[in-house]
């Protein structure tokens, strides 16, 4: 995205009006559609106004793709004011990808959109939740592609943000030898923080007991930094049997060389380690769709893929881990959008 001179512009996007937004930043430009702050790598809380004269709609999305807000009504001639927190960081999306540009970009979308006000402040105390991951997980940079993690901090509140260091082709054996992943992560982990770990859709190669090992290594050295080490299982793959279950290992995502992702993952969480079974939550739900309806999960009716999500089955997927955030009291309500 370039720079814009302009700090206030008026202007109407697709037929629908946004009202004039007074920067409350240093060195922000703002577009009818689109605000830049010349921040450097860190966290930041936000606050948006939204509403105007007329009945809006308005969303919020960050960085790479991620959506901080999602879709707001606002009555007419009201004003509704939202807060969220923001990692800012380089590069901006997947670790091994584009720098993208320096600072904070955020979009504004929905319907009818309308931003009366909008700060942008450093964050005082904010928590992270860490994001170890896949492609299913990353920050997409591309339409229709989007990973869970890039859907999760919608579901979030001031006070807790996400830094999503998911990455796509990764696996366990990859992700700690690559000095831009597990070297570049661990260090920025502080006590406290939440580390969701979610890596096998590419371990095709890996035997069984080097996965246990890497994911062992993993959880050690969150805990050695104070942080708290969640292990989630995969996602599932849309591939039914004929009998409409996904009872079988392309779904279940057992390797090549008979490993069970799930059941290691299980095994190792059975030694006092936090555990999100999302492959038992996806699989439940996919089959409680049925073959038609779970298409609009995947990427299926787009690219014939089952395997990544859309911003639907993304969005979708997120909720999943929210409620299980919440259920095990792993971050408190009042930082999570429940409901």
């Amino acid at each position: 995205m370039r720079r814009f001179s302009a700090v206030v512009l008026v202007a109407a996007t697709m037929g629908a009006a946004l009202t004039a937004v007074p920067a409350q930043a240093a060195h922000a430009n703002c577009t009818a559609t689109a605000c830049h702050f010349d921040v450097p790598p860190g966290t930041y809380d936000v606050k948006v106004l939204l509403g105007g004269d007329a009945a809006s709609s308005t969303s919020v999305t960050a960085e790479t793709r991620r959506t901080l807000l999602p879709e707001t009504a606002v009555e007419a001639g009201k004003r509704v004011a939202r807060t969220f927190t923001v990692n800012v960081r380089t590069p901006e999306g997947e670790p091994t990808g584009a720098d993208g540009t320096p600072g904070l970009d955020l979009q504004l979308g929905g319907s009818v959109p309308a931003l009366a006000d909008i700060a942008v402040t450093p964050a005082r105390h904010a928590r992270q939740i860490f994001l170890v991951g896949d492609s299913t997980v990353c920050d997409q940079p591309g339409d229709p592609y989007s990973g869970w993690g890039q859907q999760l901090p919608q579901y979030l509140r001031k006070g807790l943000s996400v830094a999503n260091y998911a990455d796509s082709g990764e696996s366990t054996v990859s992700y700690l030898a690559d000095s831009r992943l597990w070297a570049t992560v661990q260090p920025r982990i502080r006590r406290g923080d939440l580390v969701l770990i979610q890596l096998a859709h590419n371990d095709k190669a890996t035997d069984g007991a080097t996965y246990r090992a890497n994911l062992e290594t993993l959880v050690a050295g969150v805990r050695a930094t104070g942080g708290k080490p969640v292990l989630v299982t995969p996602i599932v793959r849309r591939w039914f049997n004929v009998d409409g279950t996904l009872n079988n290992d392309t779904a279940l995502l057992v390797n090549g060389l008979g490993v069970d992702h799930p059941a290691v993952i299980r095994s190792v969480a059975a030694d006092d380690v936090l555990l999100i079974d999302l492959t038992a939550k996806t699989k439940a739900l996919v089959e409680s769709l049925g073959v038609e309806a779970s298409k609009a999960l995947y990427l299926y009716n787009d690219k014939r893929d089952n395997t990544h999500t859309s911003v639907h089955g993304a969005t979708t997927y997120a909720s999943l881990v929210r409620d299980e955030l919440v259920a095990r009291h792993l971050v408190p309500k009042r930082l999570m959008r429940v409901g």
